[in-house]
């Protein structure tokens, strides 16, 4: 069976996404949870030595199947669209494969702003911080401007509940977004909220929500805004 060695599901978006697409797909698979602890990308770190046993980069997400392993999220995603064809993780036409492609890129590599300055905090209510945030930094709302035309113009062309129409990687991508969207309460029009809410509401991704809550782990370097839950 797959392995998925993840963390904390609270905080770790890149875990997030494969783990949503594995579980929305319904792919079987084993998690295997490494939590982060207090200084989890210190040489020394439990969390560290942990993952650098299954992964040379010593960072979650991995994927591991029959002993070879897989990181990086985009790479694990085109491992199960490749082993699960199936499953059609992503579109099946071309031009619209090659669209799921290049936003999932463009979500890999950008964003960093809004990234910065909101890190996933599933639990957390930071809305007060988010006004802040927007009020004072220019590129987040650069950052959620080009996410708003983005995914307009899916919705629009697509003509369905998700980004392409039905589920697809593309879709498990962009969960974490959501994510951030909801805790920092960032504005953003009617049908962008409507999108969110109908990700919030897949299976895979209020599984993962779920017991993201029940943690109930403080991990301080990635609270930035808080001292105590």
């Amino acid at each position: 069976m797959l392995k998925l060695y993840i963390g904390n599901k609270n905080y770790s978006s890149w875990s997030m996404r494969p783990w949503v697409l594995l579980k929305q797909a319904g792919i079987p698979f084993e998690e295997v949870m490494v939590r982060f602890g207090a200084d989890p990308f210190s040489a020394g770190s439990s969390f560290k030595q942990a993952v650098l046993a299954v992964s040379p980069g010593g960072r979650v997400p991995v994927l591991v199947d029959e002993g070879f392993a897989v990181w990086d999220t985009l790479a694990i995603a085109e491992y199960l669209a490749e082993k699960f064809p199936d499953k059609q993780l992503w579109p099946q036409d071309a031009k619209a494969r090659a669209r799921a492609r290049s936003v999932c890129a463009e979500m890999h590599s950008g964003f960093g702003a809004l990234r910065s300055a909101c890190p996933m905090n599933i639990e957390a209510d930071l809305s007060q911080t988010g006004a802040i945030v927007w009020r004072d930094q220019a590129a987040v709302r650069s950052d959620v401007q080009r996410i708003v035309t983005m995914w307009t113009e899916l919705l629009e062309q697509y003509r369905g509940a998700l980004l392409f129409g039905g589920f697809s990687i593309a879709d498990a991508y962009f969960a974490p977004v959501c994510m951030r969207l909801k805790t920092y309460g960032l504005p953003v029009p009617a049908p962008i909220t409507g999108y969110v809410n109908r990700v919030c509401a897949l299976p895979g991704v209020k599984a993962w929500m779920d017991q993201a809550l029940a943690e109930q782990d403080f991990v301080v370097a990635d609270e930035p805004y808080r001292v105590a839950r």
